[in-house]
């Protein structure tokens, strides 16, 4: 009985760690862009632990109700300093500032992008989309982040 009870405790204690729970999150602005488009879909981990580079979700500091996908790029005193990937839109922490712990939501693992128009789309273009469709969201330009890093390191 005591053995039962402390699989669920650490049951418990990997969710409230957030390692159970996934979810999907959608971009509808072009502040990632280029690496996410509106419409993109994301998969992400609620309440996973973030490193710089990493893209997550977080609340808007003046509404949060509001929610956003950034990139986290620092960590700095009060919360992350978040950007987007989009030098042209200025929604980030250049407009608010650090954005607190508790405001994180998430962290993304996958982009899942929408196909193309079914109308007038050539076979290539399909096969483009199919190779392109499901990434990784990985920090690139962060050291030691790359996945490709990592596997050469074996």
């Amino acid at each position: 009985m005591q053995e039962q009870l402390d699989e669920r405790g650490q049951e418990l204690d990997r969710e409230r760690r957030g390692l159970l729970r996934i979810g999907l999150a959608e971009v509808y602005n072009p502040s990632m862009v280029p690496t996410l488009n509106p419409g993109d879909q994301l998969v992400v981990q609620y309440g996973a632990a973030v490193r710089p580079g990493d893209v997550v979700v977080v609340r808007h500091p003046f509404r949060q109700d509001l929610l956003i996908v950034k990139r986290a790029v620092e960590r700095r005193e009060g919360g992350w300093w978040v950007m987007g990937d989009n030098p042209l839109v200025e929604n980030d922490s250049r407009e608010f500032g650090t954005v607190p712990d508790e405001l994180v939501v998430a962290r993304a693992w996958i982009r899942l992008r929408r196909p193309p128009e079914a109308g007038g789309r050539s076979v290539a273009a399909w096969l483009r989309w199919v190779c392109s469709a499901v990434r990784p969201m990985r920090a690139v330009g962060y050291p030691g982040r790359s996945l490709s890093r990592r596997l050469r390191a074996r």
